[in-house]
């Protein structure tokens, strides 16, 4: 009988329950200094509370609900209040949507709430990727969140309706990004992705874009973006951390060997397939991965498209730990407090006395991973495999 009662809401009962949101909760005191646990502060899920009146769609009862439960878990904790009666349908229904939330923690609710409204706002073509002040730097960004905090600077991949496909925007941004928490005063900067993905690689439209110049023009653009997009990680010279909270596909992964250390949640996979779409390895992966995990089982990954789990992954040296995660986010961002506290010269020099031992070679790796994939994009076996995907997908 409630799920009867819950399909015949109108608009107007979303526009209450946004109101209740706001009206029945206590009123919270949000600060711009707030913890770096979980990646989220406390002003990014006040913002985030604001933006819920930019949304022109009902976005259904199961959602709303969602919104509301999330909210009641980041603001209250767990649920306390006395279950409804049977026919009181409305509260009923909430009162169940909060509870099966559990014991998750406050800080893990606003990240999840956050994720929620920015993955509503961006469906609806809003731009959701600044719910925080800018940086110190004053710069903003379309598709990512940037954030400084507690001597993080977190970078955090922000197209959630898309799984965090990188555009060539993005690849600009991400390289602006890294600019921006080279010089700045974090000690560790982290990557991250908005929502249940961390990145699905490449957004392929970008091969559907052919400019005056043809294939040709196109690869030559890509690659130079390419080049400069694997040096950035190549160069960067503080700590730099993976927190992969999702499946993480093609580019994302394979930059991963460029990182000094990988969190990844149980639930994460690792696939890079390259040959299935008629291109080759990227991201230094011809590389590092041979060294990380053995010419065999890395040659599954990068030749034969073999995904890996999270457990694969560790095990064979690409993850550093993998962590449940009903408490992911949490242990990791305890942790990472922690490093932050560390002496920032002496954690920045040490990556790169680490990192000068083979600095050229993954420069010149690079280079050649770029002039193979440059002739492989104005190729007709990569064109086949790129338009097959996509019919593909139209059938699905």
């Amino acid at each position: 009988m409630a799920a009867v009662a819950l399909r015949s809401c109108s608009v107007w009962r979303f526009v209450r329950l946004r109101s209740l949101i706001r009206s029945r909760v206590p009123s919270l005191m949000f600060h711009t200094t707030g913890s770096p646990l979980m990646g989220v502060t406390m002003e990014e899920f006040e913002q985030a509370k604001n933006k819920l009146s930019s949304l022109k769609k009902d976005p259904g009862n199961e959602v709303k609900l969602k919104i509301y439960a999330l909210f009641k878990q980041a603001t209250q904790g767990p649920c306390n209040t006395p279950k409804p009666g049977m026919l009181d349908f409305v509260n009923k229904a909430k009162w169940d949507a909060w509870t099966s939330l559990g014991s998750i923690s406050q800080d893990e609710a606003r990240q999840k709430y956050c994720d929620l409204i920015g993955s509503l706002l961006e469906a609806e073509g809003v731009s959701a990727a600044r719910v925080a002040a800018p940086p110190a730097g004053g710069v903003t960004y379309e598709t990512l969140m940037v954030t400084t905090e507690g001597n993080i600077t977190t970078i955090k991949l922000n197209r959630p309706a898309k799984k965090n496909a990188i555009t060539t925007e993005m690849y600009n941004e991400i390289m602006a990004a890294l600019e921006q928490a080279a010089t700045d005063d974090s000690v560790i900067t982290v990557f991250t992705g908005a929502g249940d993905f961390y990145c699905s690689g490449n957004d392929l439209t970008n091969f559907t874009k052919i400019p005056e110049g043809g294939v040709e023009a196109i690869a030559r653009r890509g690659a130079d973006l390419l080049r400069k997009y694997v040096r950035a990680y190549i160069d960067f010279p503080k700590p730099l951390v993976a927190v992969v909270n999702g499946p993480a596909v093609g580019v994302s992964v394979t930059v991963l060997g460029l990182f000094d250390l990988v969190y990844a949640t149980d639930r994460a996979s690792f696939h890079t397939p390259f040959t299935q779409l008629g291109q080759s390895a990227e991201g230094c992966s011809s590389y590092t991965f041979p060294k990380l995990m053995g010419a065999a089982k890395a040659s599954e990954m990068l030749l034969f498209n073999k995904k890996l789990t999270a457990v694969q992954a560790c095990e064979l040296g690409l993850v550093t730990e993998v962590f449940p995660d009903s408490s992911f986010q949490s242990e990791v961002w305890t942790r990472l407090k922690a490093y932050a506290e560390l002496p920032r010269n002496s954690l920045a020099l040490s990556k790169q006395l680490i990192r000068s031992v083979e600095k050229e070679r993954l420069y010149a790796v690079n280079d050649a991973e770029v002039e193979r994939l440059m002739e492989r994009w104005t190729s007709d076996e990569c064109f086949s495999a790129v338009m097959s995907f996509f019919q593909a997908k139209a059938k699905l």
